[in-house]
């Protein structure tokens, strides 16, 4: 079995551009299985399945103290790398962010995705106030003792329509991705964007590797890794696969 840095460290090595690693997301010990099952490189969990899996709203509904655990049951059910959806890190202080993600690496996964937006709020975190909350995770990692990889996310584009999708907003997003980079990053997550001009600027000039997220309208797997995307999340997609199945396979056994 891999230590918690190996695993850390082969998770980073799965991020290459024009090979992006799948990440097919998972909600649980048990879906996580099913998943490493499939041929999985390594599983990430997704907040909006995790939360309605319990019965909890998105948006951090999902307690801290049940998220950790969860997640501590993900990793303890499968040799793989786990990196946990972790929102905004369930504060606003970076000290109490910082204080957060320790309790998440001492579960045993190996990295987070991070959201600039404003939890509960409106809009995104000033960029400078974000850069801060990302060193925080970052000193959280090196005090924990693993090389834990930092799925900077920015909300530009998941929150607006695609017709503002523009030259501009990328431009954005690439300034918050050399900050978070700085910061300590590790990724740059730009879920929302499905403009193939704009991701491939993004992935071009972006200094840390690209996270896109499928979801109807994106382009194939293939083109993904042709624009230079690294990484490649399912988000509640397979949640929301699943639950369609077992609802008809309840509707058929009532009915019948």
């Amino acid at each position: 079995m891999m230590t918690q840095t190996q695993k850390a460290q082969a998770f980073a090595a799965l991020h290459r551009p024009g090979d992006p690693v799948i990440l097919f997301n998972a909600w649980d010990a048990g879906s996580a299985k099913a998943v490493a099952e499939a041929g999985a490189t390594a599983i990430a969990t997704g907040s909006w399945s995790v939360a309605a899996a319990n019965g909890f709203g998105d948006g951090e509904g999902l307690p801290l103290d049940l998220a950790i655990a969860i997640a501590a049951r993900i990793v303890a059910a499968v040799d793989l790398p786990v990196t946990l959806d972790f929102e905004g890190g369930y504060a606003v202080d970076p000290r109490r962010v910082c204080e957060n993600f320790g309790l998440a690496l001492a579960a045993g996964v190996i990295g987070c995705n991070f959201e600039d937006r404003v939890v509960g709020g409106e809009g995104l975190h000033p960029i400078a106030a974000q850069a801060a909350r990302v060193e925080a995770l970052r000193r959280a990692a090196e005090r924990a003792g693993v090389p834990a990889f930092i799925n900077a996310r920015t909300d530009i584009f998941l929150g607006s329509k695609p017709e503002t999708h523009d030259r501009a907003a990328a431009d954005h997003a690439l300034e918050r991705a050399r900050a978070y980079a700085d910061a300590g990053a590790s990724g740059f997550f730009v879920p929302g964007l499905a403009d193939e001009g704009l991701l491939a600027r993004i992935c071009e000039a972006s200094p840390l590797p690209v996270n896109a997220m499928m979801f109807a309208g994106m382009p194939s797997r293939r083109r993904l890794a042709e624009l230079g995307v690294a990484r490649i999340s399912h988000g509640p997609g397979p949640y929301r696969q699943a639950m369609a199945v077992l609802t008809e396979a309840a509707r058929a056994a009532f009915q019948g």
